[in-house]
């Protein structure tokens, strides 16, 4: 007989049992639910870890007297609204689930869900085409905490202001990876109370994560051999997880040398932290009728790929209109004015085919809403001073329909043919951005957003920060002053380091700029 060399797997149930240890951290849950006043907060985000914590409390909070349900468990999902669809919708659905199951309860089941979302200020797309920050990258990771972090922190903190103190309840294992089991082990190191840790970021908040020692293969056990409590098919998680994987099999594992598919991630569909969202092109590849993410993917391929990123699609300035020399070149800022709208009436598109093809249960999705827009237009027009509000008319072109925002008084009456003219009265050799242009339009502007202003200080501030912003036509000249100063700056820390701090703290945006780089070429 041929010698079995595959190792037993690990699992968390080896020395009682399943039955018994489901029992015995049931009844943990109960007793650290029971031990104080302080309220729960479980984080829930539809994944497997998550599932099969929430279903935990859920089963040791049922089990107990309606009596003993002495204070709130809150779950809380924070939909970025730029997440995988399938995931986005499967959680928002299972929170509906959840709302009408409690609603049937006993009187006084204490399971509170909340879908939690970014602020309009924070969103994805508001920022991105709005302000135009360039797609997030390893050294420019905007998005996480806008989307993910600052929703559930202020949720939590909210709760802390009103109690005193929180318990967060998280679906967190060691078995994810070696530096997530070595944080675990850190904070429970420091904890002061038995079976709870202390949290790293959010003052008074403890952390319990009753499926810490858990194994990927010991979650979907758990998942498949215990009924969802509130009426979702576990069953319908696998599958979604297995369709996120390449080879489109989540197998039966008894061994290491058999893969686990959950090893699967899902997250937002706009990631470019990644190369290529392979969770979504797995899911359109395993199941035909997915193939309505296509516009999704295609979109998210041609549009925020880094690698892919045009430098000529980006200002030479950084947002402020300050300039930023490195390595022998200027550090691009945000997206330029004609990129931004491009950009937008792609993601239009995509939502008109994704409504075409999505199937009814798919339809209300939405890759961008009405809110978003109008916060968008906002900024382009009020901010950035784009006084052409382009948007309605980017809209309208895709949509076909006229757009449903409310109208504003921000472009001073001026026409489309009036902005042409002043365009080409500005335009000048060597101005190939469009600077004086830019310049004229947002002194006209300025002098508009201040015209029933009792104080004209904030119009003179405002003035002279739009002519800083302008003192280069362009980026060849930029870079070619930036270079200069770079030199100049690297001569006198050779010889003399006297002036070195004033020179650091002009960078283009004091009014004695000029007098100082005098000084420094003497």
């Amino acid at each position: 007989m041929a010698k079995n060399n595959a190792k037993e797997r690990k699992t968390v149930f080896k020395e009682k049992g399943f039955k018994e240890t489901i029992s015995a951290l049931i009844k943990q849950t109960q007793d650290l639910y029971l031990s104080d006043e302080i309220p729960w907060v479980l984080g829930y985000s539809g994944g497997k870890d998550s599932t099969a914590t929430l279903q935990l409390v859920w089963y040791a909070l049922k089990e107990l007297n309606s009596d003993q349900w002495h204070k709130p468990v809150h779950i809380i999902s924070t939909d970025t609204l730029v997440e995988n669809p399938i995931v986005a919708l499967w959680v928002e659905n299972s929170l509906t689930k959840m709302k009408q199951v409690v609603e049937s309860e006993v009187e006084g089941f204490p399971i509170q869900p909340h879908r939690l979302t970014p602020a309009i200020q924070d969103r994805f797309w508001v920022n991105l085409l709005g302000k135009g920050y360039p797609a997030p990258r390893p050294k420019f990771r905007w998005c996480t905490s806008r989307l993910k972090i600052n929703p559930s922190n202020n949720f939590i903190n909210n709760v802390v202001k009103q109690n005193g103190e929180a318990i967060l309840v998280l679906g967190t294992r060691k078995a994810e990876s070696a530096s997530r089991s070595s944080n675990m082990d850190h904070y429970e190191s420091k904890s002061t109370r038995e079976l709870l840790s202390a949290n790293g970021s959010l003052d008074r908040t403890w952390v319990y994560t009753p499926v810490s020692d858990w194994q990927n293969d010991d979650v979907w056990q758990y998942l498949t051999q215990v009924k969802n409590p509130w009426g979702y098919r576990n069953a319908d998680l696998l599958g979604m997880y297995s369709g996120a994987t390449e080879d489109g099999e989540c197998p039966l594992v008894v061994d290491t040398s058999t893969p686990s598919c959950g090893d699967s991630r899902f997250g937002c569909y706009v990631c470019t932290l990644v190369d290529e969202d392979k969770s979504m092109k797995a899911m359109i590849q395993n199941d035909g009728e997915k193939e309505w993410m296509l516009p999704i993917l295609d979109f998210r391929n041609q549009w925020l790929s880094v690698k892919n990123e045009k430098r000529e699609n980006r200002d030479f300035r950084r947002m402020n209109g300050t300039l930023t020399f490195y390595r022998d070149q200027l550090v691009h800022g945000p997206y330029r004015q004609h990129h931004r709208e491009n950009m937008l009436a792609a993601l239009l598109e995509a939502q008109e085919a994704v409504t075409e093809l999505a199937p009814e249960e798919a339809k209300s999705f939405k890759l961008i809403d009405l809110e978003d827009l109008e916060e968008i237009r906002r900024i382009w027009v009020a901010e950035k001073h784009e006084i052409e509000d382009s948007l309605p008319g980017i809209y309208e072109k895709v949509i076909g329909e006229s757009y449903p925002g409310k109208a504003i008084d921000e472009r001073q009456n001026l026409k489309v043919d009036d902005l042409e003219l002043l365009k080409s009265l500005c335009k000048e050799e060597g101005d190939d951005e469009g600077v004086l242009y830019q310049l004229s339009r947002e002194l006209l502007h300025i002098e508009h957003q201040n015209r029933t202003m009792v104080r004209r200080s904030k119009l003179f501030d405002e003035m002279r920060g739009a002519l800083y912003k302008a003192a280069f036509t362009s980026e060849e000249e930029a870079e070619d002053y930036a270079r200069r100063r770079k030199e100049a700056i690297d001569d006198i820390e050779k010889d003399d380091d006297t002036l070195d701090s004033r020179i650091f703290a002009t960078d283009r945006d004091s009014d004695n700029q000029n007098e100082l780089f005098q000084e420094v070429e003497k």
